[in-house]
């Protein structure tokens, strides 16, 4: 299945890569940005395959004990809406 990046899924996401190689280093965006397209995989597969979020029609799933994505499923793609951080009080 199709997968979409939505504007605020590039910018959550690049920030979280900013934030973590600010913070620790190469290996751990590596290791982080290995585990997202693990998951991008699994959902392209079966889009259905993970939970739903607290807001109606949204799927979690996390990524890391941080860094959870939420994204939406239509007919014949997945648009992925926003990387959240965990520990944050986020509306999703």
């Amino acid at each position: 299945m199709k997968i979409i990046w939505s504007e605020e899924a590039t910018e959550t996401y690049l920030e979280t890569i900013e934030f973590i190689l600010f913070n620790w280093d190469y290996n751990v965006a590596e290791d982080f940005e290995v585990e997202v397209n693990r998951v991008l995989n699994l959902i392209s597969k079966n889009p259905k395959l993970f939970p739903l979020s607290k807001k109606k029609g949204h799927h979690k799933v996390v990524i890391s004990e941080q860094t959870s994505l939420i994204y939406n499923v239509y007919r014949t793609q997945v648009t992925l809406i926003s990387f959240v951080d965990n520990r944050s009080d986020h509306k999703f």
